[in-house]
């Protein structure tokens, strides 16, 4: 566990990025920013009434009210909306003035998403919003030596097929590019190839061929109990045609109920930790936070969110 968090500060500090935090009263959060200073895995902007550029906020207040006008909105409510710390640090992201947020402290995660998703262009080639954990577990030889990413725990409470294959292909993305290993893709469900049968089995079964059709690039398959997903003596009886069964190191939930309860189980009962929610789908990079969280889950998801804006710079060179 300590080698992944350790390899994700290092990574983070080859080429620190501005990162904002728009909840300046949390004592996590002051606390995280003087070891992210002192470390330099980031450089972090604390937003402040203070240090809110009001002239920058009603540039932010007039390209949101251009973009929403014609869903009704008024200028007077987009200039309010920047007004509001979290809404202007991911309109700060967006047009250049930072490589990304980190919130969720004290906002809910539908407040961190909502902004994301009004203030910050989509990933086209996904197209869909959604969220993972990486999942460190001290003393574990499943998945990939211990670590796991878990998708989506945050977002979308009951996916469409075509959603759930999209959260495959983003959790994939994810584990290749800031993980640095091959991804192994389950689709979880109470059945295993067939030892069981629903519509809510089929819908993980279609989207599993829909994420094969789009991504045949990844090691994907489904649908997979758990136990066959991870554990090799298990898959060897109930999936041993399949790539991937007993050692997939990326495991994706056929619900929201299913996701978060198994991500908060496995950082309790594991002493795991939980890294994120990570936020998917977005072109340049942001997390939120559990309310719960802890001044290293604060450090580690910046160092994920600087690594993430790493990557996209390196794309675009």
């Amino acid at each position: 566990m300590e080698t992944i968090i350790r390899r994700l500060r290092e990574k983070a500090k080859e080429a620190p990025k501005i990162i904002v935090y728009p909840e300046p009263k949390d004592e996590r959060v002051i606390e995280a920013i003087k070891y992210i200073e002192k470390e330099k895995i980031a450089y972090p902007l604390l937003l402040t009434h203070d240090n809110i550029d009001h002239r920058r906020q009603e540039e932010f207040a007039n390209i949101y009210y251009e973009r929403k006008k014609i869903k009704g909105i008024t200028f007077e409510e987009a200039r309010e909306l920047m007004e509001n710390p979290l809404y202007y640090a991911a309109m700060l992201v967006e047009r250049g003035g930072a490589s990304g947020f980190v919130a969720g402290a004290t906002y809910t995660t539908s407040s961190v998403v909502r902004a994301a998703l009004n203030c910050m262009e989509i990933d086209k080639t996904i197209g869909l919003i959604s969220s993972c954990f990486i999942m460190a577990i001290p003393n574990c030889s499943y998945g990939e030596r211990g670590v796991f990413v878990y998708a989506d725990c945050g977002v979308i409470p009951y996916p469409t097929q075509d959603q759930l294959a999209l959260i495959a292909i983003s959790a994939a993305n994810f584990a290749r590019d800031v993980l640095e290993f091959e991804p192994k893709v389950a689709l979880l469900s109470f059945s295993t190839k067939g030892s069981a049968e629903g519509r809510w089995i089929e819908k993980v079964r279609e989207a599993t061929k829909i994420a094969k059709e789009k991504a045949p690039h990844f090691l994907i398959d489904g649908e997979l109990q758990a136990d066959s997903a991870i554990v090799k003596e298990v898959a060897q009886i109930k999936a041993p045609q399949s790539e991937i069964a007993g050692s997939a190191n990326v495991l994706i939930f056929p619900n929201l109920d299913a996701g978060n309860i198994c991500y908060k189980l496995t950082e309790r009962l594991a002493k795991a930790r939980a890294i994120g929610p990570i936020i998917l789908g977005t072109k340049k990079p942001c997390s939120d936070l559990s309310r719960g969280c802890s001044t290293e889950d604060i450090i580690d998801c910046t160092a994920v969110i600087v690594i993430r804006a790493q990557k996209n710079e390196d794309s675009c060179s």
